[in-house]
């Protein structure tokens, strides 16, 4: 058969796929505000938000430990300013050439409302604010730092909205559906982003990743794994705090080495990076070694009545009258099982004073389990050199009975 050549089968254009990604997340052009000669700045309320809502957290598990109502006003009054400083000292530390090195400007150290806080130092800052103010209230600092703890990523998580706002802490290029639009932000006008002749704002080529929001992302996930485990494990001595640094350098690591804002580098590496490793090291340290149970605080005395406002009832200010029924926040507190606790809680009869903190510590040394199995505490008085005096015992061991059975609590693994 003579070979005959079929024709041609027209082929169907080829179109090229778009090389600009088909989604992307927009940031914000501006983050400054003004409010008549008041500036309004988007990165400041983030971080007040995030206070507020680190506050409302600690409050609720202050209370569930035996604090007062309100001791976590007092607290920030401390941590909060302290942080703030905190953070800056370290930004200043870590990036000294920005201020004193050639053509820098040593009294921007000073203007914070630029930008410029390093987490480091906030946490170091608060914490000795913190440290300060439980010291006034009486409350044991690992306790304070443990009612903290799920409290602290969810501000930061807040507190990184921020970083949106002013454009900033952005990673390597991407074309995934959630990469970032970055503004050229305009020197000449902090907050702003620089405008071309048609008055729209500039972006930079590309996409980014957002790492301000992998960081906020993984501080939702690190305050829900602390509560998780706070609750199944029952932390207590400040392993909730440990557990809370590990899970969120652990993810600063990793986020670090995304960024390419500029950095000091050790080695060819971010100093933050080598930072979160250290810390993550230390806490994971802390965490491991430090055991014991869960503390629970009652109050040393019992708060003071308010006093009754005297004269014709017509005469009161009953505006004064209601601030002055709060209850008066006690001299201190002292720590007690959670058993002991609970039946504080149930029968508003403080646990006997036998049972101090010094005494169950040591029991774990030695001889904890026939102190908490026994009950006795007529042998208790005799091991402490108390049984010269028999009324004394025989009033201790009555009020023992009226409490929960007076059983010393043992310091055992949570």
């Amino acid at each position: 058969m003579p070979h005959t050549r079929s024709a041609p089968v027209p082929c169907a254009p080829v179109t090229l796929a778009p090389m600009t990604p088909l989604a992307a997340m927009p940031s914000p052009s501006t983050a400054v505000w003004q409010l008549g000669p008041v500036p309004i700045r988007a990165y400041a309320l983030c971080i007040i938000l995030g206070i507020v809502v680190a506050c409302v957290v600690t409050e609720y598990r202050l209370r569930r430990r035996g604090v007062a109502p309100g001791a976590v006003l007092d607290i920030a009054v401390w941590a909060v300013p302290a942080g703030i400083v905190g953070a800056r000292i370290y930004h200043v530390i870590t990036s000294p050439e920005k201020y004193f090195g050639a053509g820098g400007e040593p009294i921007k150290a000073l203007y914070i409302w630029e930008g410029g806080l390093g987490i480091w130092g906030a946490v170091a800052g608060g914490a000795v604010g913190a440290w300060l103010a439980a010291r006034q209230l009486g409350i044991p600092f690992a306790v304070v730092a443990d009612a903290l703890a799920p409290g602290l990523p969810l501000a930061q998580a807040v507190g990184r909205l921020g970083n949106w706002f002013n454009n900033e802490l952005y990673g390597g290029r991407t074309t995934l559906p959630w990469g970032l639009e970055v503004h050229v932000m305009d020197p000449d006008n902090p907050g702003h982003a620089l405008r071309d002749d048609a008055g729209n704002p500039v972006l930079q080529p590309g996409l980014y990743h957002p790492t301000f929001l992998y960081e906020a992302l993984w501080n939702v996930g690190v305050a829900a794994l602390v509560l998780f485990l706070d609750r199944r494990l029952r932390l207590g001595r400040g392993r909730a705090f440990a557990l809370y640094v590990m899970g969120y350098t652990a993810g600063r690591f990793w986020i670090e080495l995304m960024r390419t804002d500029e950095a000091n580098l050790i080695l060819g590496v971010r100093l933050n990076v080598w930072t979160a490793a250290l810390v993550f090291l230390g806490a994971l340290a802390y965490f491991v070694r430090v055991r014991g149970p869960r503390e629970y605080l009652v109050p040393v005395g019992e708060p003071a009545p308010a006093a009754a406002p005297a004269g014709d009832v017509s005469q009161v200010d009953l505006s004064a009258r209601e601030a002055t029924a709060r209850p008066a926040a006690p001299e201190g507190y002292r720590v007690v099982s959670e058993e002991q606790f609970d039946a504080y809680r149930t029968t508003g009869v403080l646990p006997p004073a036998d049972d101090e903190p010094a005494r169950a510590e040591s029991a774990a040394d030695g001889d904890a389990t026939g102190g908490a199995d026994g009950g006795d505490s007529a042998n208790a008085d005799r091991a402490d050199g108390d049984d010269t005096d028999p009324e004394r015992a025989d009033a201790e061991r009555t009020n023992a009975g009226r409490a929960d059975g007076g059983g010393r609590p043992a310091d055992r693994d949570s």
